[in-house]
């Protein structure tokens, strides 16, 4: 037996780290670190330290941002009604005079609006009914469009999509609580996208200087990033701020007198500007979805 098993040591040179054959017969390249100079990587590592700012400092509030979220998604709907409660006479006038409607379809066009925004909203707020809610409230959004004539006017028209984004924040929040993956991730997509388009109109509008270029610029970006999903929780949380800062000096209704008649149009922008807020606030919280590119990078 022993004859059969050699154990003499083997001669120089014939040892083969891989006498089977089985390993890489490719020469290894080595790995080579990321440069800490190259502007790409100084830009990820920037893009990462804001992101995680955002991660810490956004815990306190994290329990509490879907209720914000919520409410400020409505409260334009809120301010809306109340209005028409305070102005009821006014706007009786203004749809028998200027929209030729007739006694009694003008009594009935507000009143069905003030209904339907009351109770959507509460049934948002109070997460009930979602999905009646948001349907009846992206009703309300549509026929007062064409109920005051301003359909087709550019501002009101943007404005409207990224409010209905925000309502589809909403109404894909509440399909992840139920499971529906598919249906979530379809509507929360659709809202990442319309809810950029309220900062388009601020950009095509209004006159132009040095700090309104650099803003647009960077809000542009961030708008672009938002819609893709890339790094979407901090480009969103950068819109809020942006869009918060902007709404306290560009829409100060209480600074008008109250018989100005600026000062409805001005308020009307303001609770407009805050449920877009709100949507983007959503979106902070809940992350971009599967159908992003910083999902996307996740599963390569």
């Amino acid at each position: 037996m022993s004859s059969r098993i050699s154990i003499t040591r083997p001669q120089p040179g014939s040892y083969t780290a891989d006498p089977h054959g089985l390993s890489n017969s490719r020469p290894s390249t080595g790995y080579r670190a990321a440069n800490p100079d190259d502007p790409i990587e100084k830009l990820k590592a920037f893009s990462q330290l804001v992101e995680d700012n955002v991660e810490i400092y956004s815990q306190p509030l994290k329990p509490h941002l879907p209720a914000i979220g919520r409410f400020l998604i409505v409260v334009t709907f809120l301010e809306d009604a109340l209005r028409i409660v305070t102005q009821w006479g006014d706007q009786i006038w203004y749809l028998q005079q200027h929209r030729k409607f007739p006694w009694g379809i003008s009594h009935l066009f507000l009143i069905v609006n003030v209904i339907t925004m009351l109770s959507g909203s509460s049934a948002v707020i109070l997460k009930r009914y979602t999905e009646f809610a948001v349907a009846g409230l992206l009703s309300v959004v549509i026929i007062q469009g064409f109920g005051y004539g301003l359909i087709f006017d550019l501002n009101f028209f943007l404005r409207n999509l990224s409010v209905i984004g925000g309502l589809f924040m909403v109404f894909s929040d509440s399909m992840v609580s139920r499971k529906s993956t598919d249906i979530s991730l379809s509507f929360l997509l659709a809202g990442r996208v319309l809810l950029i388009f309220l900062f388009l109109g601020f950009i095509l509008q209004g006159e132009w200087s040095i700090a309104r270029v650099f803003v647009s610029i960077f809000g542009l970006a961030a708008c672009v990033m938002v819609a893709v999903g890339f790094k979407a929780k901090w480009s969103a949380a950068f819109l809020v701020l942006v869009l918060s800062i902007f709404n306290v000096f560009a829409n100060n209704w209480w600074s008008v007198h109250s018989a100005h008649p600026q000062r409805d149009f001005l308020k009307y922008d303001f609770f407009q500007t805050l449920s877009i807020v709100g949507g983007l606030i959503l979106l902070v919280n809940m992350g971009p979805g599967g159908l992003s590119v910083d999902e996307k990078k996740k599963t390569y």
